[in-house]
């Protein structure tokens, strides 16, 4: 039994898209969430600020005493996460593109057509392609940026045209030409844009890693005795930019939820 949070870190509101899926697997845990807003998006920065600017959250998040780290990012997950596991080596350290790609090499078959959808940074890295391949080398895997994404949903414009047309922009030829019939939300921002992705492609069926996940941390605090059985902690949320979107988002995951919450923010410089 161990009750203290979860750290969980994105560059941004993405992140929060983990969430939901694990209060409903794991109620009783608690977490402390760092959300980058400040300084997002990370998809277009180089690999070496990435490197330094998660070092400084994990940092942050080790000094608040938790038990695990999820890097609830692809970007920083495709670039960050060896480093992070060699300084942190007695801290398990979850990233979310491994449960992601592990679930398309199981559920997926050759006469799939498989996009992965992400950030410059994440797709340039060609590490989903390669973990699937790895796992199972008979799917075909396609990939493409749509690097407007994240700083347009960092904005709230989500339910709207201009969504909609960008959405179009990006994936309507890469879809029709390469028969994709599947598709893997390489970004923890995207989940916030599934419905209009349904909607305007119905047929496609999408892998959410935000899900994914989920179970790849079960599954460490289970064989480690980790899971929370009595935890006191209140959930806090913090923020470099506390804007009116993210507190919202943060609203909506909880809604007619009894589960408490607490927002903080801070200069940066505390990091």
């Amino acid at each position: 039994m161990d009750n203290r949070p979860i750290g969980f870190f994105d560059s941004g509101l993405g992140g929060l898209t983990c969430i939901s899926p694990l209060m409903k697997r794991l109620p009783k845990e608690r977490i402390i969430y760092f959300g980058d807003t400040a300084r997002t998006p990370y998809g277009s920065k180089a690999v070496s600020t990435i490197m330094s600017f998660s070092t400084q959250i994990a940092d942050f998040l080790v000094n608040h005493n938790v038990k695990m780290i999820v890097i609830a990012c692809n970007t920083v997950s495709a670039t960050s996460l060896e480093h992070l596991h060699k300084r942190y080596p007695d801290i398990p350290i979850v990233g979310i593109i491994n449960p992601a790609a592990q679930a398309v090499a199981d559920n997926c078959s050759p006469s799939d057509r498989i996009g992965v959808i992400g950030t410059k940074v994440t797709i340039a890295s060609h590490m989903y392609k390669n973990l699937i391949s790895s796992m199972n080398g008979h799917l075909n895997i396609f990939e493409t940026p749509c690097p407007a994404f994240v700083p347009l949903i960092e904005e709230g414009i989500i339910d709207n045209d201009i969504m909609d047309l960008t959405i179009r922009h990006y994936l309507d030829d890469f879809i029709l030409e390469n028969r994709i019939n599947t598709m893997v939300l390489g970004c923890t921002h995207y989940p916030l844009i599934r419905h209009r992705l349904e909607r305007i492609y119905p047929d496609l069926r999408i892998i959410n890693p935000s899900e994914e996940i989920v179970g790849s941390i079960y599954k460490i605090l289970e064989e480690r005795d980790m899971l929370a059985e009595n935890p006191t902690f209140e959930n806090i949320f913090y923020a470099s930019d506390l804007s009116e979107n993210f507190v919202r988002m943060i609203d909506r995951i909880f809604k007619n939820s009894d589960v408490k919450v607490e927002f903080k923010s801070f200069d940066i410089d505390e990091v």
